[in-house]
């Protein structure tokens, strides 16, 4: 085995957030689905953006924010996605390096612009997310840097990434030079509307690399067609995966091959933003299980990342994770 620099290794959109509050008529004028993530236009997107409030720009992208969780958790990860020769570009490798994340961009992207996703926050902190793809649509196989790979004890991806072609392809390298590694592969499911779209594929990705599987309750539902808690336990456990099933403020169910542990959410004084809740549940989950914690602990982990990102706008953390853990004896 490849001696191990990172903790973790993310793969997925390099993504700045604009971030405004509205109201609920400005959804239903641009036929928004609340609560979930489309992807949008550059001609759409201005027009959302015209329409918007007051916004706050915070670098983001699923695995990225991940990747900033675990840097807060104090752990060493490392992140693979590409910027447009721009502004947004600049910032986001700014950003995510002073944070602590290693960053491999690869070639920047010649001619499309810094991926952006507009997120709309209603009063009830419910997000609705519209994704200008940009330059991350122009991640490929030749992206994947494969002793990065074998150097990381777990690669992370987003299913996000499984609405580009080059994209799979360098999922499939990854995932290939991780096996091959000895390392372990897991995925976040992201995104009802993308198990929608690419279920046969993301189970069968599933059943040939992944080994720890992140999702929501509606995700995992729709992944296996099942109606009910046990039903979805019973699927996935004919997976062979370890699978962490978050369910808002009923808290997290994780079950592998013979054991179901479920967690409280972690309190918090009011839900501000739920932007990045999946995305720092993971962080936490994933810094316990590359640092020897059994499961339990590795959920509270998650559930606390989680509760300090939904306490404020924005889907990375404003606190010192590592503090937290300290604070509350994790």
């Amino acid at each position: 085995m490849s001696e191990t620099r990172f903790d973790v290794l993310g793969i997925g959109s390099a993504i700045v957030d604009i971030i405004s509050r509205c109201e609920e008529d400005l959804l239903a004028s641009f036929d928004l689905v609340k609560g979930c993530m489309a992807l949008t236009s550059a001609d759409k997107a201005k027009q959302i953006y015209d329409r918007m409030g007051r916004a706050v720009e915070i670098s983001g992208g699923s695995a990225a924010n991940t990747m900033a969780g675990i840097a807060s958790l104090g752990g060493a990860p490392s992140f693979i996605g590409k910027v447009g020769k721009d502004k947004l570009g600049d910032i986001f490798r700014h950003e995510i390096e002073a944070i602590g994340v290693d960053f491999h961009g690869g070639r920047k992207a010649e001619d499309l612009p810094t991926a952006t996703c507009l997120i709309l926050v209603t009063d009830d902190g419910q997000r609705t997310m519209n994704t200008h793809l940009g330059a991350s649509t122009t991640l490929g196989p030749d992206d994947i840097d494969e002793a990065r790979v074998a150097a990381a004890r777990v690669i992370y991806i987003e299913g996000y990434q499984w609405d580009t072609p080059k994209a799979k392809e360098a999922i499939r390298k990854a995932s290939r030079a991780a096996k091959g590694a000895g390392r372990q592969v897991a995925l976040s499911l992201s995104d009802p509307f993308v198990v929608d779209r690419h279920r046969e594929d993301l189970l069968t990705l599933i059943r040939e690399d992944v080994d720890i599987l992140f999702g929501n309750e509606e995700e995992i539902f729709r992944l296996y067609h099942a109606g009910d808690l046990a039903t979805a336990i019973e699927h996935v456990r004919g997976a062979k995966v370890l699978a962490c099933m978050t369910r808002g403020a009923q808290g997290t169910v994780v079950f592998d091959g013979t054991t179901t542990t479920a967690v409280e959410a972690f309190p918090v004084d009011k839900v501000v933003d739920t932007t990045g809740a999946g995305d720092l549940f993971a962080a936490g989950f994933l810094y316990g299980y590359t640092h020897g914690r059994d499961l339990l602990g590795c959920a509270k982990m998650g559930s606390m990342a989680a509760a300090e990102v939904i306490s404020h706008m924005g889907a990375r953390p404003e606190l010192s994770l590592r503090e937290l853990l300290l604070k509350h004896g994790l």
